[in-house]
């Protein structure tokens, strides 16, 4: 028996799904005349855009947000259409999903777990939203992601880096396009070997809360499986402003390798404050002093201008691509806002139209019949080429891009060029990896409320 038969039937009950802890709020307790949470029986649909539009990752939000805004156009049928032109899948024709129009609600998740889960439950219950996209931390993804599981709709992740969020917080209800931690580290070892050696000493600064540390855990790991040792790691508080009391010691510690997993302005304030501090300029064990910043968005490094002239880092996705998704997008986006969008943009994009086109392809909003539509599923024309949405942890793998400063960018969009484009198998990992919380990790049941 499927996982919609046992929802369908009532063999699933409200509020016992794994992981959930506390019974279902009855608030987010369907109808009797409702099939499932929020279904939608007018002439229309709405879903929620939960983004940071505030605090340290609003660059990111923002434009998650435009991105997103797009995707409602060109499911309506506005404008050129974009990526439903090179889409894989040929179920989606603009005129809504499954003919009905979308609408969509945001959020100001201000990089915060609690007001995020704040935002995203009053779109649930106030709202009537069936699908929840966006967020630019990966302790708001999981947040958002345990409450859409209580409640009953499909959440579909946004710019979310922590091996976590399909690791050991991974849910039935909850989906993830964007890249990982583990990911970055299998990609980025190599080209750092390549460029400064096997015998380094590296420097962790890192952002204390889940993305922060699967990050640092993952590059640590894949940098000393090379060789490097680790001279330290120092964590440092989400929008803490001013590093230089973390960056001073790094001067005494015989590091020759300052690794920043930071991310949006604390990356571009801690990176500032390095390069303030002259730590480029030094010598160290004979080696030069570098600096590697391991999750790179093109926003950020506009706002780090010069500074990450050389500095490695990977990416989900990059507006230089010449795919011709890539193109679709770049060419609509850019006649819409005037600029490239950045991948944290392209992630959120890719998300609504993929959870669009598993609606129209299951026939079904039932959060279970999307659920199945979406495990196992193989697409190809978004942008990364050939990608498949691995069932057992909802996990999307395909190339990932390893990314350096530009030495001469032409102009504020130009900052950072692709070294590598890392092949999928090389980032690919078994779904009870250690990292990702081994065997005791399980998405649990599909909850349609």
């Amino acid at each position: 028996m499927s996982k919609l038969d046992l929802t369908r039937r009532g063999v699933i009950k409200t509020g016992a799904v794994a992981g959930a802890g506390l019974a279902l709020p009855t608030i987010f307790t369907a109808s009797s005349a409702a099939a499932f949470t929020n279904e939608p029986t007018g002439s229309s649909v709405k879903i929620g855009f939960n983004v940071p539009q505030t605090g340290p990752y609003s660059e990111e939000g923002l434009d998650e947000l435009r991105a997103q805004e797009l995707a409602v156009e060109h499911l309506n049928g506005i404008g050129d259409g974009g990526m439903l032109n090179t889409f894989s899948s040929k179920a989606l024709q603009g005129n809504g999903i499954l003919g009905k129009k979308v609408e969509f609600v945001t959020g100001d998740t201000q990089t915060k777990s609690d007001v995020a889960r704040g935002s995203a439950q009053s779109m649930i219950q106030k709202d009537g939203v069936i699908m929840i996209n966006g967020g630019s931390s990966s302790g708001v993804a999981v947040a958002v992601q345990g409450l859409c599981q209580e409640a009953g709709v499909i959440f579909m992740a946004g710019l979310t880096h922590a091996n976590d969020t399909t690791g050991k917080d991974r849910k039935a209800n909850g989906f993830r396009h964007f890249f990982n931690a583990y990911m970055s580290g299998a990609a980025l070892a190599p080209v750092l070997k390549n460029a400064y050696g096997s015998e380094r000493r590296a420097y962790h600064l890192t952002a204390d809360y889940n993305w922060g540390w699967t990050q640092q855990e993952s590059i640590q790991a894949a940098s000393e499986a090379m060789g490097w040792q680790t001279a330290n790691n120092v964590l440092t508080p989400v929008g803490a402003g001013d590093f230089s009391s973390y960056i001073a010691p790094v001067l005494n510690s015989g590091a020759d390798v300052l690794v920043l997993n930071h991310y949006g302005a604390d990356m571009v304030n801690s990176l500032t404050q390095a390069i303030q501090f002259g730590l480029r300029d030094k010598q160290v064990n004979n080696k030069n002093f570098e600096i590697v910043v391991p999750l790179y968005s093109e926003l950020m490094a506009a706002g780090a201008g010069s500074n990450i002239e050389g500095v490695y880092g990977s990416m989900n996705w990059n507006w230089q691509l010449s795919d011709e998704g890539t193109k679709a997008f770049v060419q609509s986006f850019g006649k819409k806002y005037g600029r490239p969008p950045s991948n944290a943009a392209h992630t959120c994009y890719v998300q609504t139209l993929l959870y669009a086109d598993a609606v129209t392809r299951a026939g079904s909003f039932n959060p279970c019949a999307v659920v199945e539509a979406l495990e196992g599923f193989e697409f190809d024309g978004m942008g990364n080429g050939k990608t498949l949405y691995r069932a057992e942890d909802h996990q999307c793998f395909k190339d990932v891009l390893v990314m350096k400063g530009k030495e001469n960018p032409t102009n504020q969009y130009d900052t950072l060029e692709i070294v590598e484009t890392t092949p999928v198998a090389q980032v690919t990992y078994a779904p009870n990896h250690p990292m990702f919380g081994g065997d005791e990790a399980s998405l649990g049941a599909c909850n349609a409320g």
